[in-house]
């Protein structure tokens, strides 16, 4: 299960940003591309981290 954890964090970061883009491109509010691409750049520095060996 722990091999998984980042491979999925990393697959939720680039369906995010993709998400954020897209909004941005649809000329969505400022502030809802903001906050997707907050969390697109969370789950990848969580999806790294996840993989650093401790």
């Amino acid at each position: 299960m722990s091999s998984v954890v980042p491979v999925l964090l990393l697959g939720l970061a680039g369906i995010l940003s993709g998400g954020a883009y897209s909004m941005h491109k649809q000329g969505a509010a400022r502030g809802g591309v903001v906050f997707v691409g907050l969390l697109a750049a969370l789950a990848l520095v969580g999806g790294i981290l996840w993989l650093v060996p401790s």
